[in-house]
C-alpha cells in the first residue's frame, strides 16, 4: 500500500480541497537542498557531539560547585532533578526492546504501510515508555502521580468544583505544588475520573503513558506534511525510541498528547482549503482550548504552527484555530476561574517557591544542557544537517517555545519534565533530516540514541 492510500481522510494529500502548491516546496525542499560534502557533515558531526557533550559536563560542574557553595538547588544530578543513582533493577524488558530496535525499527519505518505505521508508533512508543519505567519497578509508574505534590493529592479537599476553581487564584499556595503551578484541567480531569474508580496513581499513570504515545503518530502526520513520507518515516524509530520518555509518568505526558494533536491538526489545517481546512482548524484550536487549561505553558507550542503557517502564507488559518480557544476562556471566566488571573496567581506563587533561591543565569543554561540530554545526541547532530526541507519548521519552532520559555525564568530545572510538549517536536525536526543518510547510519544513530536513553535511565533516579 502507499503512503498516500494508506491514511485516513484527514492525511490524504491527493485528496479534493487541498492547494497543491502549499506545502509543496517544504515536502521536497530536503531532497532538493545542496547535500554538504562528507567532510563537512564529519566536522559537523564532531562538532555538535563535542559541543553538547561539554556544555553538559560544564553545567554539571558548575551546578556542583554552587551547591559546595551553599546554593539550595535541589538539582542533585545537574543539569537533571534527581539523584545520581547507578541501578540496573528491572532492566531487562529495557534492553530487549532496544536491542530489536536497533535491529529492526528502520526497516518496519520504510516498509509498513502509512496507517499500520502510525499505529506501530503507537504501540512502540507506549511499550517503550512501559519498559523504561519498569526499569524501577511499580515505583517507576506510581511515584509521581502518588505523590503528595501532585494532582491526585488535591482531589479529596474539592467538594465543589466552583469553589475549586475560585480558589486557585485566590489561595493558589493552599493546594499541592503541581496544581498551583497548572490551569485546573488536569484536577477536572481525574475529578471526571473518580466516580469509574479511575483516579489511582496507577490508572493515572496509564493515561499518562497512552497520551505520551499518542503524540508519535500526531507528531509523524505533522513531519509528513511538511518535509514529507520519506523524511516522516526516517523520523519515525526516534520518535517512537525517544529518551524523553523516560519522563513520562508524570501529568506533563497528557499535556504532550493533547498538544501534539493540537498542533498536527493546525499543521494539516495550512496545506488545505476550503471546508476541509476550517474543519482541521477548529478542530485543532478545540485541542488547544483543552491544552490551555491544563498548562499555561503550552501556549508557547503555538509558536510550531505559527511558524508552519506564517511559511505557507496561510496565517488566517490561526484566527480560526484561536476561537475555540477564547470561548473556552470566557466560559471558564464565567464559572469562576478568569485564565490571566489563573496565571498571575501561579507566577506569584512560582516566586515565593524553591525558585526564588535558583540562581536565573545558572539555569538559564542548565534548562538547554538538560533539554540536551533529553533529546539525545543523534538531535544535536541532526540539527546541524537541517537544511531547507520543511522539517526545519517544525524544530525551528519548538525551538523558540523553549528559548522563551527558558528566558521567563519560570522553568527553572525541571525542564526535562515540564518541556515535554516541546522537545519531540525538535526531535521529529533533527531526525528526519536523516532522511539523506543511509539505512545503516540510521540503524546507526537510532542505537546511540536507544544507549543514551538506557545510560540515563540507568544513572539518573528521577521523581517522575
Amino acid at each position: 500500500m502507499s503512503d498516500r492510500r494508506g491514511v485516513a481522510a484527514v492525511t490524504d494529500h491527493s485528496m479534493p480541497g487541498r492547494d497543491p502548491a502549499a506545502g509543496s516546496s517544504d515536502a521536497g525542499g530536503l531532497a532538493r537542498s545542496p547535500v554538504p560534502s562528507s567532510g563537512a557533515t564529519r566536522r559537523a558531526t564532531v562538532a555538535a557531539l563535542v559541543v553538547g557533550l561539554g556544555a553538559v559536563g560544564v553545567v554539571h560542574a558548575w551546578g556542583r560547585w554552587l551547591q559546595s557553595r551553599g546554593a539550595r538547588m535541589r538539582v542533585n544530578a545537574p543539569p537533571l532533578t534527581g539523584n545520581i543513582d547507578p541501578r540496573i533493577s528491572w532492566c531487562l524488558p529495557a534492553l530487549t526492546l532496544a536491542a530489536c530496535a536497533a535491529g529492526g525499527a528502520d526497516h518496519l519505518a520504510r516498509t509498513l504501510p502509512w496507517r499500520r505505521l502510525m499505529w506501530a508508533g503507537f504501540a512502540g512508543a507506549l511499550v517503550w515508555s512501559a519498559a523504561l519505567a519498569a526499569w524501577d519497578g511499580t515505583a517507576g509508574f506510581t511515584r509521581s502521580p502518588g505523590s503528595a505534590v501532585d494532582y491526585l493529592a488535591a482531589l479529596p479537599a474539592i467538594d465543589d468544583v466552583g469553589s475549586f476553581l475560585r480558589s486557585l487564584i485566590t489561595e493558589t499556595r493552599s493546594w499541592p505544588t503541581h496544581v498551583q503551578a497548572h490551569p485546573p484541567g488536569m484536577v477536572l480531569l481525574l475529578l471526571g475520573l473518580r466516580p469509574l474508580g479511575l483516579a489511582t496513581p496507577a490508572w493515572v499513570a496509564a493515561l499518562e503513558h497512552v497520551a505520551g504515545a499518542a503524540s508519535v503518530p500526531a507528531l509523524l502526520l505533522a513531519t509528513r506534511e511538511v518535509a514529507g513520507a520519506r523524511a516522516a518515516r526516517a523520523a519515525a524509530p526516534f520518535l517512537v525510541f525517544s529518551s524523553v520518555a523516560i519522563w513520562w509518568s508524570s501529568g506533563d505526558a497528557v499535556f504532550l498528547g493533547v498538544g501534539a494533536w493540537a498542533v498536527a491538526l493546525c499543521v494539516l489545517a495550512t496545506g488545505r482549503r476550503g471546508r476541509r481546512s476550517v474543519a482541521l482548524a477548529l478542530s485543532g484550536g478545540t485541542l488547544w482550548a483543552v491544552s490551555v487549561f491544563l498548562s499555561y505553558g503550552i501556549v508557547l507550542l503555538a509558536s510550531v504552527p505559527a511558524v508552519v503557517a506564517w511559511r505557507r502564507g496561510r496565517v488566517r488559518v490561526l484566527g480560526l484555530v484561536g476561537a475555540p480557544v477564547a470561548v473556552a476562556i470566557g466560559l471558564a471566566a464565567v464559572a469562576g476561574f478568569w485564565w490571566f488571573d489563573g496565571l498571575a496567581a501561579t507566577r506569584e506563587a512560582y516566586a515565593l517557591s524553591l525558585a526564588r533561591v535558583r540562581p536565573y543565569p545558572y539555569f538559564v543554561v542548565a534548562n538547554l544542557a538538560a533539554a540536551a540530554v533529553a533529546v539525545g545526541p543523534a538531535v544535536w547532530v541532526g540539527l546541524t544537517r537541517l537544511r531547507r526541507g520543511g522539517a526545519w519548521m517544525l524544530a525551528g519552532g519548538a525551538l523558540v517555545a523553549i528559548v522563551l520559555a527558558d528566558l521567563s525564568g519560570l522553568s527553572k530545572a525541571e525542564v526535562e519534565r515540564i518541556w515535554l510538549p516541546f522537545l519531540p517536536w525538535v526531535v521529529a525536526g533533527a531526525a528526519a533530516a536523516f532522511a539523506e543518510a543511509s539505512p545503516a547510519a540510521r540503524r546507526g544513530w537510532l542505537g546511540v540514541q536507544l544507549a543514551w536513553a538506557l545510560l540515563v535511565q540507568a544513572m539518573v533516579m528521577s521523581p517522575w
